[in-house]
């Protein structure tokens, strides 16, 4: 049997009961849980330039741990020279074990190197139960070498649970371990 990731354990045995007792929950099954972690980053500067696509890309690779996806236009915009199926960005989408180990590399390490950092904003839940949260430069998690950075590049990552109201998943996020501001 592998061994479980520390905030799966924590979720199990510390969230959960804690969850049933704030909301009354009359079923486990009730009780909301982190489905998936999306990350992306748009790469539309470099449509042009495949070597730094790929730069891009294996930067998201080592702070996801696993290959993205390239994410291609759908339709073409000649304002931003963009052609329908030109690759503009790259998304990877974590679950299970990779999820939670991410998720306690963001809360551990990489969110405390932000600069003047206070807690990150609860305002941005979508209505059901889903938050999503950008980063502005790929430097704060410790994978990514300072030296062979082309270009400071953010990040948006999406936090997807089966939470049905903004309330419920601000106290399972919060419980895992999310550092939000007040």
């Amino acid at each position: 049997m592998k061994e479980q990731n520390q905030t799966a354990k924590r979720y199990k045995e510390e969230v959960v009961p804690e969850l049933i007792k704030e909301y009354g929950y009359k079923n486990v099954n009730e009780v909301p849980k982190l489905v998936k972690i999306v990350l992306n980053m748009g790469l539309g500067d470099v449509k042009d330039n495949s070597k730094s696509f790929n730069t891009a890309v294996e930067e998201l690779t080592l702070i996801a741990g696993q290959k993205p996806v390239a994410t291609k236009a759908k339709k073409a915009i000649s304002n931003f020279k963009v052609r329908q199926g030109m690759k503009i960005g790259a998304k990877v989408t974590l679950r299970g074990t990779r999820m939670y180990e991410f998720f306690d590399r963001l809360t551990a390490i990489a969110l405390p190197r932000v600069r003047d950092f206070r807690g990150i904003s609860d305002k941005s839940f979508d209505g059901r139960g889903n938050y999503s949260m950008g980063i502005k430069e790929q430097l704060i998690f410790p994978e990514i070498s300072y030296d062979k950075v082309e270009k400071i590049r953010g990040l948006d990552v999406s936090f997807i649970t089966t939470a049905k109201t903004d309330a419920e998943a601000k106290s399972l996020l919060k419980a895992l371990g999310l550092p939000f501001a007040r």
